[in-house]
């Protein structure tokens, strides 16, 4: 980990978002440096789902060594941010960072994207990432070491970022073009810079796929280094691996959630995605699992395969009824029930409606069961269409883990 300098001691930050996840992380780290961190979030009463609210986090932060202030703030409301931000500059006498770290998001196509969705993240991405600035920054401008980070990509406008969730890169695109303006606006005065993770980060949404991805340690780490540069350092939009590189940090395997794992890349960089789908076929996260061709076919074997894993345990993990639309050269309908009694697999139309159907090419859809093609790889390079709940397309890894496990 990078160690801290104390470069942040005394500094008051304003943190959206901060009760749990990456933003939490942040205000730990610079609270052990002995900073002021103003939680600026929604979550003042206990998630079912979801851990830690404004007042955990304040404890967590003092207890690391800093002072905190816990708000109750809907970034898309300016009266809330507003109060907020005086709060913060009347108890720490002004504010000197702020991270803009609240986010929302929905992978969905257009058609499948209801517009309330579509308002949220325009709403929090977006308005919300203004609107703070806007009232931050006269506070900014008073400090000796002013710094905005938002989070968020580099602009890459290569269209597989923008064809199976466009609205949700709009708006998360919305926040890095406040990066892109600001920075040259405020140049000399205050350092306006965006910071993204080159892999997946381990988050509650995340938590299926948590051996695939880094702790937010090291988005905080990086984070720390961004904050603790000179005001003129502005305009960069920078990836986490990057910035530690520079700092000199080697041993990355520090960061992840299952060191020796292959990682999930995260969104947005440089690299297509039809390129980041080979590579992960290349890890051999899951043995090759192959079946016995039947005289109903590949398709047919495959769900031949499926029906010898699926039993009540994991219906109760999963909690879903998945409709697969398949093209190309076995073209058809097929359904598979993990909601159930011990679930169910068959062809043809869902006798009960699906929370989610997956369409994509039958060979593609083959590789899928076998182990090598992962769905999170093949819905970011379009070779998968998903309309319903993202969660439970993702929860079909655990079933091909066990049917790689089972070399069936």
């Amino acid at each position: 980990m990078l160690q801290n300098t104390g470069k942040l001691a005394g500094c008051t930050l304003f943190i959206t978002g901060a009760s749990r996840g990456i933003g939490k992380a942040i205000a730990l780290k610079a609270a052990r440096d002995g900073a002021n961190i103003v939680i600026a979030a929604k979550t003042a009463e206990a998630h079912p789902k979801l851990p830690g609210t404004i007042y955990t986090a304040a404890q967590e932060v003092e207890a690391a060594g800093g002072k905190a202030l816990a708000c109750i703030v809907d970034i898309r409301d300016e009266q809330q941010v507003g109060d907020a931000v005086q709060k913060a500059v009347d108890k720490f006498g002004g504010i000197d960072i702020l991270v803009n770290n609240a986010s929302a998001i929905s992978l969905t196509g257009t058609l499948e994207t209801p517009l309330k969705k579509v308002d949220l993240m325009l709403g929090v991405n977006l308005r919300g990432t203004y609107v703070t600035s806007k009232l931050v920054i006269p506070h900014l401008l008073k400090s000796r070491s002013p710094h905005i980070l938002n989070l968020s990509p580099p602009l890459n406008l290569n269209p597989v970022w923008f064809k199976n969730h466009t609205a949700y890169t709009m708006a998360k695109y919305g926040m890095s073009m406040c990066v892109l303006g600001m920075a040259e606006e405020f140049r000399g005065q205050i350092a306006v810079n965006a910071l993204w993770p080159k892999t997946a980060i381990q988050t509650a949404a995340m938590d299926i796929l948590s051996k695939q991805c880094r702790t937010s340690d090291i988005m905080a780490d990086a984070a720390y280094a961004v904050l603790s540069r000179p005001k003129h350092y502005t305009g960069h939009f920078l990836v986490d691996e990057d910035v530690l590189k520079e700092q000199g940090v080697r041993d990355f395997e520090q960061y992840a959630v299952q060191p020796g794992h292959p990682l999930l890349p995260d969104f947005f960089l440089d690299e297509a995605p039809e390129s980041l789908v080979e590579q992960m076929e290349q890890h051999g996260k899951y043995t090759n699992a192959s079946a016995e061709p039947s005289s109903g076919g590949p398709i047919e074997s495959t769900f031949n395969a499926i029906r010898g894993v699926i039993n009540e345990d994991l219906v109760k993990l999963t909690q879903g009824i998945y409709q697969f639309d398949l093209s190309g050269e076995n073209k058809g309908l097929w359904f598979l029930d993990l909601k159930s009694g011990a679930g169910s697999a068959g062809q043809g139309q869902s006798p009960v409606k699906a929370d989610v159907v997956m369409a994509m090419d039958s060979s593609d859809f083959s590789k899928m069961f076998a182990g090598k093609l992962k769905p999170t790889m093949a819905f970011m390079s379009g070779k998968l269409k998903i309309k319903g709940d993202m969660t439970l397309a993702l929860k079909l890894e655990k079933l091909m883990g066990r049917m790689s496990k089972a070399k069936l």
